[in-house]
């Protein structure tokens, strides 16, 4: 990202936290508390926004070296993704062209070829039929015809995509728009994998998405979590077409009043979270990047499924290594200021803690809280929930789904 963006949004951040104001939508809106309960909706939801879009399925760090690989069942299609031989990521629909079986069900790992367990077809990590067993007895088949159907899929600034239908037009930067590029300048393709956690929950899966909508719940629902950490009044907010850029205020802000404009960055006193339309919450701070992709459950609107990805950047991991060793107290070797020192410190924190952490505090307290309104709009008793003035993503969210379905803009108080 840009010196100049960076300084112009920790100054507006500064300015909200000094002035105690905060993102304004200009209005209140209210939403149908039907549109988390609709089982025709969640049905057209889910061939529309889910089937008919690029989808993020993971990071580079996912695929770290040539023949790894990873499955992924989150769409309602078995999917296979590769980094070959030669380097390349790849997509296929996990399943062999004989009878249909998955080629394998391990969530990841590294090899060259895909045995099926049913009757040892073999396939290369590239799609190709290598082998059929058998096959005197078998007949004769074109093998060339017979490879792994591929997805369309690209990967773009450390991030892997596919397209869900086979032979759709899939480009990214013109997808993302301007954020293409801001977002590859923060090299997320050199973040290591570290953990991955699946959160099923009784609560729509809008509702979990609306759980990074904004941020004045921090003081209250997570003082003592995330409440400790981040200003919970303050966000500095972009809308980039059906995406958005949303970055809240660390505590550890003020301390860039000490500091020359020249030497402020933004990963020093806040958090970005990116919106990847229609369900992926890119998170990316100081030392960590954190995926984020909430699924719906598809035989279920009440009901939803959030994979939630953790990686870390190497020096991240080396500096615990060395804060492990180094006496308790004692500068680290490489700190060369207080504020890189902190820095560091944070780093262990996070990396040792900060996934539990995160994880409880998405899966106990945001998710506890939308389970209790799933089943407030599940009892019908409830007509609206509303949207107010400085919870300006949840009118995004919502308005963006609707203008996908063909649907009004949410009404205003």
């Amino acid at each position: 990202m840009e010196h100049a963006l960076q300084v112009k949004i920790l100054k507006e951040l500064i300015n909200q936290i000094d002035t105690k104001t905060n993102v304004d939508a200009g209005k209140l809106v209210r939403i149908p508390a039907s549109d988390y309960v609709r089982e025709d909706l969640a049905k057209a939801e889910w061939e529309q926004l889910f089937h008919n879009h690029p989808q993020v399925i993971g990071l580079s760090g996912d695929l770290p070296e040539k023949n790894s690989f990873f499955t992924c069942d989150d769409l309602g299609i078995p999917i296979l993704a590769t980094r070959d031989r030669e380097g390349n990521f790849a997509a296929f629909i996990n399943s062999c062209k004989h009878r249909g079986s998955k080629l394998t069900q391990e969530r990841r790992g590294n090899q060259r070829n895909f045995i099926c367990p049913f009757h040892a077809w073999n396939y290369s990590n590239q799609g190709e039929l290598i082998a059929i067993s058998n096959q005197a007895n078998f007949g004769d088949v074109d093998k060339n015809c017979l490879s792994l159907t591929p997805l369309p899929c690209e990967e773009h600034g450390g991030l892997l995509w596919i397209h869900p239908q086979v032979g759709a037009k899939l480009d990214v930067k013109q997808y993302l728009g301007p954020l293409a590029d801001e977002i590859a300048s923060h090299n997320f393709g050199k973040l290591v994998y570290c953990d991955e956690k699946t959160i099923s929950k009784d609560l729509n899966w809008k509702l979990a998405n609306d759980t990074f909508g904004e941020t004045y719940h921090f003081s209250k629902l997570h003082k003592n979590t995330l409440g400790q950490i981040f200003h919970g009044d303050a966000l500095a907010y972009e809308e980039v077409g059906k995406h958005h850029r949303f970055v809240f205020a660390r505590k550890a802000i003020n301390e860039l009043r000490e500091l020359p404009e020249k030497d402020w960055q933004l990963s020093l006193g806040a958090t970005i979270i990116y919106y990847l339309f229609p369900n992926i919450q890119l998170l990316i701070n100081q030392v960590s990047g954190v995926l984020i992709r909430i699924y719906p459950d598809n035989e279920r609107a009440g009901r939803s499924h959030t994979v939630v990805g953790h990686y870390y950047k190497q020096e991240a991991l080396d500096m615990i290594e060395q804060a492990k060793k180094a006496e308790v107290g004692k500068k680290v070797v490489g700190a060369e200021n207080v504020y890189e020192q902190r820095g560091l410190e944070e780093a262990v924190f996070q990396v040792e803690a900060g996934i539990e952490i995160f994880n409880s505090t998405v899966e106990n307290e945001d998710y506890a809280m939308g389970e209790l309104s799933q089943k407030a709009a599940e009892t019908g008793a409830i007509e609206h929930f509303i949207f107010g003035r400085n919870e300006k993503p949840l009118h995004h969210y919502h308005n963006t789904f609707r203008e996908e379905l063909g649907r009004e803009e949410l009404e205003v108080v």
